[in-house]
């Protein structure tokens, strides 16, 4: 499975990208987790060592340069089908099982949807999608951005993290027609850092005919988990038990 993990920002979904990581894992399923935000702190919510200093292979710009044949004299003039089937192996990362690569994503502004990176990430995207055998779950950028590309075109399933908050469903609202327009058929929501049941009917009446996959309390393990660093702490509090329940529904989905 191509799993996306999608929504505003400071939802949670990086945390949420790595208790599902876990809980494919701990199913016995191979695991890619595929960091595609600019903040690149899926590493660190995995509990790799010194994850801080993985370089981003959108920052590698020479190796861009070079693959994606950017004339000197004109940058405007590339390759667009450029080789990259070596690149995931020769910048994976492992530990404890799963498999990391950090890719990031073009940040800067008025960069264009042509430039060379963006070219070089949707070629690059395309060809972690074509892996066998493994699962694959990307921590995408907050937002809808990354849809607007079409770079979530392939995936066979895209989660929408929400909060019990308006401007959580606003994001929804936009991703989710760009998803479907894109042709992703199976999209679901988890509802992330639930305190009542007024939380949960606001998710209930909000969100329409999307499934609701998970719900997952909130959780002061959380937030001291990205205080101190300790995030395999997380494996014994109650959010990890809820996350493996909505991962085991995703697989018979």
């Amino acid at each position: 499975m191509k799993i996306g993990i999608a929504g505003k920002g400071g939802v949670g979904k990086t945390t949420l990208a790595a208790l599902i990581c876990w809980a494919l894992k701990d199913l016995g399923l191979n695991v890619l987790a595929v960091d595609a935000d600019p903040d690149t702190n899926l590493g660190s919510a995995l509990g790799f060592l010194n994850a801080g200093s993985i370089i981003p292979i959108i920052q590698m710009k020479d190796l861009i340069k070079q693959r994606m044949e950017v004339k000197r004299d004109n940058p405007g003039i590339y390759k667009l089908n450029p080789q990259i089937d070596d690149i995931p192996d020769k910048f994976i990362k492992e530990h404890l099982g799963i498999k990391l690569i950090v890719m990031g994503t073009v940040k800067a502004g008025n960069s264009g949807c042509a430039c060379p990176e963006n070219t070089f990430l949707k070629r690059l995207f395309h060809q972690i999608v074509l892996r066998e055998n493994e699962h694959i779950v990307v921590d995408f950028e907050a937002g809808v951005e990354h849809l607007g590309r079409g770079t979530a075109a392939k995936f066979d399933h895209l989660i929408i993290v929400l909060e019990p908050t308006g401007l959580s469903l606003e994001s929804l609202r936009r991703i989710y027609p760009l998803a479907h327009d894109i042709g992703i058929k199976n999209i679901s929501v988890i509802a992330n850092r639930i305190t009542s049941d007024k939380d949960i009917n606001f998710i209930r009446n909000n969100i329409g005919d999307l499934q609701l996959l998970g719900l997952i309390d909130f959780s002061r393990a959380c937030i001291e988990a990205n205080q101190d660093g300790n995030w395999e702490a997380l494996k014994k509090d109650k959010v990890y038990s809820q996350v493996k329940d909505a991962v085991e529904k995703l697989l018979n989905f």
